[in-house]
């Protein structure tokens, strides 16, 4: 979508008349909706700049002019287009406009720079990394690009900033993204003039502007092939059994969908460890290597750096994330913008969508809306915030109301964890989700171990992860996370007085799943579900206790800091039933989803010295009937109850 297109001539004359403000203004109402007078006026500055730059007689008078065009498929837009033909190629020039007068180098960070934006020092990418990702981005994405041979060349004007020696917006530290892009700045009037002048020397007689606007969203070949390349031979992509058969079923009902025009919706149930996640990335990359616009969603952030981390490779940052979304992403969607969503953590969905909440209609309805077929791959055992909507019956009801066909399935069998089915339902029982014929067998291959004291089970965390990354902490929400702290290597979030014990929650500036580092802090539930290893050791905090023989939940021992619980307070004033059923389920649901993130194994340790002792009978139970031979099984049936 572009605000405002005109020929050189006609954008001049908008400038110099002092109509382009308005006209901007009313093609934002119309396009968008919303905006305001004051944005537009900010701008203002800039695009007169830009006239000035224009009115060069050698850039030919029916060069094309475009003023933000929004990226399909990002939230990304691009300030200034010019397009025409050097005598043998046509080319769009891209412009990023920066106000800026300072800058500073970030030492040790790739195309980061310090500037001065929301009353304050931000660090934010470099204008010309900016720019050539925007470039990327469309080249990567845009059919009419790839098959016109339609050339891109990126550039940044900073028509602010005055350099100095020494200059930190030039600094050989940005030396490759400056060759890739360059950057101009006060003074450098004639220097941009020369550089729009070299790709434009004749006019816009192929309509440029309109074939990039118009292109349809598709992914280059040669991302499809490094894709593919990625996945080749990653066992921790390699599907199994009942996962490969709902894959292929998935994988070509959404190629049927597509070729036969006809809207689909699948919604695929399991619960922890069936491998959701395995077959979710391998439908992503399989569904875009057959030229299919395929994109991964999640409500958590964690699995999609997780997984896109696992597929970069040598491929471009902005390649890879541009397919990972949001599941908030797409309020904005037109019908079957894409061809294919899959959806994992599908119970995670929100009914609004944006920082406040108040963006949107509802996740699940704007997803089966944007996409010709949509995934979802759904646990509702897992639902661990009250915001948390994603159901079944939600997805019937909207898969209905936008016409879709709906498919269902449920993987039965957990094939990514030791013993799991047994496992799973001995972890309900005991937990008292819900009763289970499996309340005396967590399964013989799982390794599941309660310790005493926090340093045992770090120290033993730490030693399984040496093996391979793949072990890691975890801890409920109950020691608070200041936002100022968050990347604090000395700050100890999580302190346990009685035993001297301290430990950090994740630091937000790595990705805290496969950092080696990381196994020395804790992730919480926002951090580690969707997620897998093989051990993880996890603190119980005493938002759960043992008393009179069951199993209570405190939901005011939450950190003020955690969002899950957003509002319980005033439900509890309101409806104090209603409330505490709510959030007793969500701390089950919460520790439950924490103590299945492990594959091979699972180490817990209780705040509450009873719930401790309570896990510790629980299994001694189990040993004992591991042990019997025929001949004890009436003598331990008669001394049962005391356990």
């Amino acid at each position: 979508m572009i605000i405002y297109e005109a020929n050189k001539t006609e954008f001049i004359s908008d400038v110099t008349n002092e109509l382009l403000v308005e006209r901007l203004y009313q093609s934002y109402q119309e396009k968008i909706g919303r905006t305001s007078k004051s944005e537009i006026l900010s701008w203002e500055n800039s695009l007169q700049r830009m006239c000035n730059v224009m009115q060069d007689r050698e850039i030919p008078k029916d060069a094309s002019v475009a003023i933000e065009f929004k990226i399909p498929n990002t939230s990304k837009r691009v300030d200034f287009l010019v397009a025409g033909n050097n005598g043998n190629q046509d080319h769009v020039v891209i412009v990023e406009l920066k106000q800026w007068s300072k800058v500073e180098k970030v030492e040790g960070k790739d195309a980061l720079v310090k500037t001065y934006l929301g009353r304050g020092e931000r660090a934010v990418t470099h204008p010309s990394y900016q720019v050539w990702s925007y470039a990327a981005l469309i080249k990567d994405f845009n059919e009419n690009v790839q098959e016109q041979q339609i050339e891109l060349n990126p550039c940044a004007y900073l028509h602010n900033y005055r350099k100095t020696d020494d200059d930190p917006l030039t600094d050989a530290h940005y030396k490759e993204h400056l060759t890739k892009a360059p950057v101009f700045v006060k003074g450098e009037i004639q220097r941009l003039r020369d550089f729009i002048k070299k790709y434009v020397r004749y006019g816009d007689n192929r309509n440029l502007i309109y074939q990039i606007e118009h292109g349809r969203i598709r992914p280059s070949k040669s991302l499809q092939d490094s894709l593919s390349n990625m996945l080749k031979g990653n066992e921790e992509f390699i599907m199994i059994d009942e996962q490969k058969v709902f894959y292929e079923e998935a994988f070509h009902l959404a190629l049927n969908a597509l070729k036969h025009h006809k809207k689909q919706v699948m919604v695929i149930e399991g619960g922890p460890g069936t491998g959701k996640s395995v077959m979710a990335i391998n439908l992503l990359v399989n569904l875009i290597k057959e030229e299919l616009m395929t994109l991964y969603v999640s409500k958590n952030s964690a699995p999609r750096d997780v997984y896109a981390s696992k597929l970069k490779g040598t491929i471009r940052k902005t390649e890879i994330d541009n397919l990972f979304k949001g599941s908030g992403s797409f309020t904005q969607s037109d019908l079957n913008e894409f061809d294919v969503i899959v959806v994992d953590e599908a119970h995670r969905l929100n009914e609004k969508s944006g920082f406040y909440g108040n963006q949107g209609e509802n996740q699940i309805k704007e997803l089966i809306k944007a996409s010709a077929f949509t995934l979802f791959f759904i646990d509702e055992n897992q639902k661990v915030t009250l915001k948390d909507i994603g159901s079944i019956d939600l997805i019937q009801r909207f898969a209905k109301e936008l016409d879709a066909e709906l498919i269902t399935g449920k993987l039965t069998s957990q094939f990514r964890c030791d013993g799991s089915d047994a496992y799973i339902a001995w972890l309900d029982d005991t937990l008292q989700i819900r009763e289970t014929a499996n309340a005396d067998d967590y399964g013989i291959d799982y390794d599941f171990r309660v310790y005493n004291n926090p340093h045992d089970m770090l120290n033993e965390i730490e030693k399984l992860n040496k093996r391979n990354n793949k072990s890691r902490m975890l801890a409920g929400y109950c020691w608070e996370w200041p936002t100022s702290e968050r990347n604090n290597t000395d700050h100890k979030d999580i302190t346990i007085p009685e035993h001297q014990f301290e430990i950090s929650w994740n630091l937000q500036e790595n990705i805290w799943a496969i950092d080696q580092n990381s196994v020395k802090e804790a992730g919480c539930i926002h951090t580690a579900q969707g997620l897998e290893f093989d051990y993880v050791g996890v603190i119980i905090g005493p938002d759960m206790i043992y008393k009179d023989g069951e199993v209570v939940t405190d939901f005011t021992k939450r950190a003020r800091t955690d969002q899950s619980l957003k509002g319980i307070k005033k439900m509890a004033k309101q409806e104090p039933v209603k409330a505490q059923k709510a959030a007793d389920q969500i701390i089950r649901n919460t520790y439950r989803t924490l103590m299945t993130r492990g594959q091979k194994g699972c180490f817990i340790f209780c705040s509450d010295p009873k719930l401790n002792q309570y896990f510790q009978d629980r299994i001694k139970k189990i040993d004992l009937y591991n042990d019997l031979s025929p001949a004890k099984v009436d003598r331990v049936a008669e001394d049962k109850e005391q356990y």
